[in-house]
């Protein structure tokens, strides 16, 4: 397993860019709110120690995961001044196929956002078997993936403006 003895929270400040000027996006799926809640605060807190202002931090919620696709999508039209995107959801293994359906459909659409929009929209959506490893996974033992997701947006943001710079 992938995070087996892996805090996703550690991380090392010093290979952080600056993140005092960049604006932030986040959309959480209101499903599983315990889990979301918790990845969001993870996202929102590594935010601040780098020094993001909370006033360039945007949120808002969709219904569910499924719905992250287009909360992302519309939040990129609407904040053209966005540097990134955080898609915040939970998806957790039921009896049917449901899962798979909503885990694809999710992963394709934000990877088809990335490629269609110039803001970059960073995956923060787990796919657990079981409650108990999302609760692990979103500020349990294993850390915080939001909080992960909060450093994958702050070193795109900064790809993203050292690309604009290039293309100048």
């Amino acid at each position: 397993m992938a995070t087996a003895g892996k805090n996703l929270s550690e991380y090392n400040k010093e290979t952080i860019p600056n993140a005092k000027d960049f604006r932030f996006g986040i959309v959480v799926s209101e499903w599983n709110s315990k889990i979301t809640e918790g990845l969001f605060q993870g996202a929102f807190d590594v935010f601040l120690e780098n020094n993001v202002l909370k006033e360039n931090i945007v949120r808002w919620n969709v219904p569910g995961s499924f719905e992250l696709i287009y909360g992302c999508k519309k939040m990129q039209e609407s904040f053209e001044m966005l540097d990134a995107i955080i898609a915040v959801g939970n998806v957790i293994q039921g009896e049917t196929k449901h899962f798979d359906f909503v885990c694809d459909g999710v992963t394709q659409g934000i990877k088809d956002l990335n490629i269609q929009s110039d803001i970059p929209v960073i995956f923060c959506v787990l796919t657990d078997n079981t409650k108990q490893q999302s609760i692990d996974r979103s500020g349990g033992k294993h850390g915080n993936k939001g909080a992960e997701a909060a450093v994958a947006a702050i070193k795109m943001a900064q790809l993203r403006k050292d690309a604009t710079f290039y293309k100048e």
